[in-house]
């Protein structure tokens, strides 16, 4: 991919237009997903070497996305750095009352300040888009705290319109399904470890190695798992002979209990159980 190319494309100028702002260099907040990969892929085309995507390695990330991180910033041109980050020494992460997402853009924000002068850019930017506002989001209040820009938000892109451009722009991220962090499937109130994320990355492993794109492995107290795929997917999952196989891998794994959602895979579904406070303190 070449960076500085023209753009004819009123979308796609407006998205340019806005990187090309920011003044003296970016760094993106680059998890491979598809928002930030259009971000990192706007940023390289305005910016060239004055743009870097920064990418977060802890516990909560699953290898498999690492790897595909690295991946996409291969492709797309931009420089790539991978740092660690420390969110699982802070207590308040920890005990998961449903203001995790805040301590953890906390830290990796402020990890990417800390190295600004050495990466030589002055903006970190987000790859929040517009359908992310009104919504419970923590993580956008650490972000206003620091003073992140948000290129998506700027350039007024929703989640449909940021899927168009990656498809015009031939990123293969352009229909690829959320990832939120492994803490995320940890129900309100338990507490986030590194062995919990470990099963959990290890049981969706074993689910994706069956060919489902989308699922989630959420885990409730009394090491109750509960697995949400599509509608279309539960019954061959109800199948006795996949399920038997399931649940000795499952057991294996260290969950007591295992249990398949019958309202199948809905993304966010633990924000239910978080209390209506934390709720309103970071709306």
């Amino acid at each position: 991919m070449n960076a500085l190319l023209p753009e004819t494309d009123s979308k796609s100028a407006r998205l340019l237009a806005v990187m090309g702002s920011y003044v003296d260099g970016v760094a993106v907040a680059f998890s491979g997903g598809i928002d930030s990969t259009v971000v990192a892929a706007a940023a390289f085309r305005t910016q060239g070497e004055r743009a870097i995507a920064v990418t977060a390695d802890s516990a909560s990330v699953p290898r498999r996305e690492l790897d595909d991180a690295s991946r996409l910033a291969k492709l797309i041109g931009i420089r790539h750095e991978i740092i660690p980050t420390q969110e699982f020494a802070n207590p308040d992460y920890q005990k998961n009352d449903g203001a995790r997402c805040y301590y953890c853009k906390s830290e990796l924000y402020d990890q990417i300040l800390a190295r600004l002068p050495a990466l030589g850019v002055r903006t970190v930017c987000s790859g929040a888009n517009l359908d992310d506002l009104g919504d419970y989001r923590p993580g956008l209040t650490a972000a206003a705290e620091r003073n992140i820009r948000h290129p998506l938000q700027e350039a007024k892109f929703t989640k449909a319109m940021v899927r168009d451009l990656a498809r015009e722009w031939e990123l293969p991220t352009w229909d690829k399904p959320a990832s939120p962090c492994l803490s995320s499937r940890l129900a309100p109130g338990m507490a986030v470890t590194v062995e919990r994320t470990a099963r959990i990355e290890a049981a969706e492993e074993y689910l994706k190695q069956m060919g489902l794109r989308e699922c989630r492995v959420r885990l409730h107290e009394g090491e109750l798992a509960r697995i949400e795929v599509p509608s279309g997917s539960i019954a061959r999952l109800a199948d006795t002979n996949v399920r038997a196989g399931l649940a000795e891998t499952f057991r294996t794994l260290g969950f007591r209990f295992i249990t398949l959602d019958l309202e199948g895979f809905r993304s966010g579904s633990m924000n239910e159980l978080v209390s209506l406070e934390i709720r309103e303190k970071y709306r």
